[in-house]
């Protein structure tokens, strides 16, 4: 099956058809605390958002969301995680600040996608979005899919984990590694959403009747929940992959 590239910027008509949110995040996943410059990707930053699409059909299959962003090349020189890197990416282009990197933010494949080698796919298309800009580096802090079977496992204890023939356990980031990245830093505190308790219950399908911390489905580390102060306070762990262009 041939797929395209389309940036928001080049084509407008498929980027209105991108993917809905709620097919590939969990719920409590949508709500990040540090995320009101998210909905400015598609203006400030069009032609970083980009879909892949059938070119025959013309359905709209996945869905990747990158912004440029300044990085001095060292591992010390990244920065915390997503939410530092989404923010730092909107200061920097009001101020005409300088950019030398593409950073991933997101890939969203849906389930109707999945098992059709897209993962890759969508990689290449940040790359190649990367040399386009005239960037040497993409820069990714990965959710690893499958953390969310190893919640109380720290992350940078997580990272070390690989199979017999030393390919990583996590999938996401064996895709990342089979076409060439480094695995570089882990990112315990990378994205922060917090709630009250009862936004919390509802995100989760679960009760929270005393403070403590709590595993809920699909997450990939613990939540403290605070009953006397009605917060629960989650930080999603990332990790950074860097890929040279």
């Amino acid at each position: 099956m041939p797929v395209s590239l389309a940036t928001a910027a080049d084509r407008p008509d498929l980027w209105s058809r991108k993917i809905d949110s709620a097919e590939v995040w969990p719920e409590y996943n949508r709500h990040g605390t540090n995320f009101g410059e998210w909905a400015n990707l598609d203006s400030e930053f069009a032609d970083f958002q980009f879909v892949l699409y059938d070119e025959g059909s013309g359905e709209v299959l996945v869905e990747g969301h990158t912004a440029p962003c300044f990085w001095n090349g060292s591992d010390e020189g990244l920065s915390s995680g997503i939410d530092e890197t989404l923010n730092d990416a909107f200061a920097l282009k009001r101020a005409g600040g300088e950019v030398n990197t593409l950073c991933a933010l997101a890939a969203e494949i849906p389930p109707r996608s999945r098992s059709r080698g897209l993962a890759v796919e969508i990689l290449r298309a940040m790359v190649d979005i990367a040399r386009r800009a005239g960037f040497e580096h993409l820069i990714a802090p990965v959710r690893p899919s499958w953390k969310e079977r190893y919640p109380l496992v720290p992350i940078e204890r997580y990272v070390t984990f690989r199979r017999a023939d030393g390919s990583h356990l996590d999938p996401w980031i064996r895709v990342h590694e089979r076409l060439g990245a480094r695995l570089g830093p882990s990112i315990p505190r990378s994205m922060l959403i917090s709630g009250t308790v009862g936004e919390w219950e509802g995100w989760t399908g679960m009760v929270f009747p005393e403070s403590g911390d709590y595993w809920f489905p699909q997450g990939l580390t613990t939540l403290a929940i605070d009953t006397e102060a009605d917060t629960g306070t989650y930080w999603e762990p990332n990790v950074w992959l860097i890929h040279r262009v």
